[in-house]
């Protein structure tokens, strides 16, 4: 029973807060609501027993939502004066929202003591074997060529990304790989006879 109420309240949590993602206006509150599901997705990876997974999730993704939140602001130039003078304003909704997060947390660790890990469950792993181990595994023998499929596409998608954005612009000084490799030194030295008492010039 404990668990199920979990489950809906993080489900629940999860699914508003990425409809607020898209939702919102200010690209700051977006970043803030996308942190709000990927904790509440980390939840649900606990109910499951896959405390790797959650760990990951929260680690990584969390971790790259930061760098997100970065760009955002270099590129965006977010006026954070303007953000800290409706700081009190927002201050009673940040509260709801801290209480929310750590009544999930309870919750989520009542369910998982409750229940005994979900041993009695037919995914449960094997005995001496972790979540890290098992997905090692699934990774790396079962499905290591959609593993590695998976690795080209994303790589051919940050190549697509790069090429994009990448603009020729005029007046603009770029690096020329094959001169600087095939320069010379004559044409990177030159010496100069300078005559006792006076200078280059």
């Amino acid at each position: 029973m404990l668990e199920a109420i979990a489950f809906y309240v993080l489900a629940s949590v999860a699914v508003l807060s990425a409809f607020a993602v898209v939702s919102a206006r200010n690209p700051v509150h977006s970043v803030l609501f996308l942190i709000l599901t990927f904790f509440n997705a980390a939840g649900l990876f606990v109910l499951l027993g896959a405390e790797f997974l959650a760990m990951l999730l929260v680690v990584v993704y969390v971790g790259a939502v930061a760098v997100l939140f970065l760009f955002v602001v270099m590129m965006l130039d977010v006026d954070f004066v303007e953000l800290k003078q409706g700081f009190l304003s927002y201050m009673p909704l940040g509260g709801l929202v801290g209480v929310v997060l750590l009544g999930e947390m309870l919750l989520v660790t009542s369910a998982v003591r409750t229940s005994g890990a979900f041993s009695d469950r037919p995914t449960a792993l094997p005995e001496g074997v972790t979540n890290a181990e098992r997905i090692g595994r699934v990774l790396y023998t079962d499905y290591l060529f959609l593993f590695q499929l998976a690795g080209l596409v994303l790589f051919v998608a940050m190549i697509g990304a790069i090429v994009l954005t990448l603009r020729k612009r005029d007046g603009i000084k770029r690096q020329d790989v094959s001169k600087q490799v095939g320069r010379t030194r004559k044409q990177g030295v030159e010496l100069k006879d300078v005559r006792p008492g006076q200078g280059l010039g």
